[in-house]
């Protein structure tokens, strides 16, 4: 039997027109504006109009540290979205935009997988409704005032060697990582030191998520940091004069983007930073509008528990006042032996020993999740290479800790491969109270905060800080800055700051190397081990296998 690949499924898809969708969920006409035939924009009007509507129940979708055998988290938050639906639930799926950076490097496409995808697609996955492209052009403006005004007589005294807002660009390009702008006389500028991120590294991305209206955006874009006087004396948008114009650039953008999935259950799908280097999510406003058009909302935090969903659960949900329900723990039997010790060639063969001692990492996010205060249930994302020996050495594993366990095999079936799990979750949130706590206090030192979060959620035994992170420590204390949440940046692929490190590593030490300012976000930024906020392209990456067929249809986008 022919396994057809992910494109070949979204090409076969049997789509609704957006307005059958948005009439789905109670959108009234003039709250929604088709973008083609498949895509709309929502008005953050509805939030007035259903203020009064009791939020729908939010379930956070997390996983086990990533491997490059997969763990298809975002293909069970579809998958599961359409199996509450098939069971009788309202459900609305809120996910992130894909970035062209990973799209089009090593990871590919990122709209779920086999009969669990949010359609249309090929748009999703390229320009969807140039929400991305809006952000990075907010983002170069401001790089282009900033120079600017340094060129027109620098009346806020920037000291141009200590400017921290960079240049952005939605594309793993490692050349651009340092640059030299305002060569060629006196006429192009004044020469500096300067750089590029990627988009979705772009504090204005993060912020993007984060606000909660357009007036808490241009709020929020003022107090962006973008560097400093010659005394230390941060310099912010509000000083340039600047926020009202990046706020135009993004008016059109910060409303929530409606598409669908494969079968038809509502999809929206706004905003998206990375989750090693910022918090993520996608946009509070998303969520929050699917939760007055949804009994149920199921939507995702990046990576793994120790990264997206400790950064949904201290900073989104925090910041956005948003009450999760219950957590769905993504794992596969792939990963747990990647980190019981086998090479992704050795995984199609049995083995319930390397399946077993890769438990433990599943069991670190578990206690994670746990010291949230939060019900959850472990969701077996299935693989054809599974054995039924190996899907019972887990479930056995999670029966005998009291652990609530489901067997998804919604990238072959869709809703209907889902639904076990769907009657679980259902069966955790009606039997097991979630009380939701923040694993620290607002007014807690940014240094506490951060040796919290690597011995509660990493499982380290100490942090250290090097000599810059200290001093950036009694600077931003005296900056104001200390009653922010901490966004640590580190490696997707360990608990530890080492991507080498699998499973689950005992004794180690999480050194921070720097903090960044993110004011406007609301967080600092902690940088650990070895993260980059431009990514580079691998030997061969996915774009080689990207093409146009003659009917003008994507070729290799999974």
């Amino acid at each position: 039997m022919k396994v057809h690949s992910d494109i070949e499924i979204a090409q076969q898809a049997n789509l609704k027109r957006i307005e059958e969708i948005a009439s789905s969920i109670g959108l009234k006409e003039e709250e929604w504006e088709p973008y083609g035939k498949y895509k709309a924009k929502i008005s953050l009007d509805v939030l007035d109009r259903l203020k009064d509507k009791p939020d729908g129940k939010v379930v956070l979708v997390t996983s086990l540290n990533p491997t490059p055998a997969g763990e298809g988290k975002s293909t069970v938050t579809v998958g599961l979205g359409q199996a509450l639906n098939k069971i009788g639930k309202k459900a609305v799926v809120a996910l992130r935009e894909p970035s062209l950076g990973p799209t089009m490097g090593l990871k590919g496409g990122a709209s779920g997988g086999g009969y669990s995808q949010v359609m249309p697609m090929e748009d999703i996955n390229l320009h969807f409704t140039g929400d991305i492209h809006a952000i990075t052009t907010a983002n170069n403006a401001l790089s282009a005032f900033i120079d600017n005004h340094i060129f027109q007589g620098n009346a806020c005294e920037i000291d141009t060697r200590r400017i921290v807002w960079k240049r952005v660009v939605d594309l793993n390009d490692r050349a651009l990582r340092q640059v030299i702008v305002g060569l060629g006389g006196v006429k192009q500028g004044v020469p500096r030191e300067d750089g590029f991120n990627i988009t979705v590294a772009s504090e204005i991305m993060a912020i993007f998520c984060l606000a909660t209206s357009m007036q808490d955006l241009k709020s929020r874009l003022a107090k962006i940091v973008v560097g400093y006087k010659s005394n230390g004396f941060p310099i912010t948008v509000k000083d340039l004069g600047v926020e009202g114009a990046l706020t135009l650039l993004l008016k059109e953008a910060i409303k929530p983007n409606l598409v669908q999935t494969l079968e038809n259950t509502p999809a929206i799908i706004h905003g998206g930073p990375f989750a090693n280097i910022a918090h993520g999510c996608n946009s509070v406003l998303a969520t929050k509008v699917a939760s007055k058009l949804g009994d149920f909302v199921v939507t995702e935090a990046g990576f793994g528990a120790d990264l997206g969903a400790e950064k949904f659960l201290n900073i989104k949900a925090r910041l956005g006042e948003i009450k999760p329900e219950a957590v769905v723990i993504v794992a596969t039997i792939r990963a747990l032996k990647m980190h019981g010790g086998l090479s992704k060639s050795e995984l199609k063969s049995e083995n319930g020993q390397a399946l077993r001692e890769g438990m433990d990492n599943l069991a670190k996010h578990v206690e994670t999740i746990e010291a949230f205060g939060l019900a959850y249930v472990v969701a077996i994302n299935r693989f054809i290479t599974d054995t039924d020996k190996e899907i019972e050495v887990v479930k056995k594993w999670c029966k005998d800790r009291g652990i609530e366990v489901a067997v998804a095999n919604v990238w072959e079936e869709g809703g209907e491969g889902g639904v076990e799990l769907g009657h679980t979750l259902l069966n955790v949130i009606n039997n097991k109270k979630s009380e939701y706590r923040p694993l620290y206090s607002l007014e807690d030192s940014i240094e506490s905060k951060i040796t919290t979060i690597a011995k509660r959620v990493y499982g380290a035994e100490k942090v250290d800080f090097t000599p810059n992170a200290r001093a950036q420590l009694e600077e931003f204390h005296a900056n104001g800055w200390s009653n922010l949440p901490v966004c640590m940046a580190k490696t997707q692929y360990s608990l530890s700051d080492d991507p080498k490190l699998l499973g689950r590593p005992t004794g180690f030490t999480i050194t921070v190397k720097e903090l960044c300012p993110s004011i406007g976000a609301g967080f600092i930024v902690a940088l650990t081990g070895d993260i980059l906020t431009m990514p580079g392209l691998p030997a061969e990456p996915a774009a080689l296998q990207m093409d146009v067929s003659e009917d003008g249809d994507a070729i290799g986008l999974f």
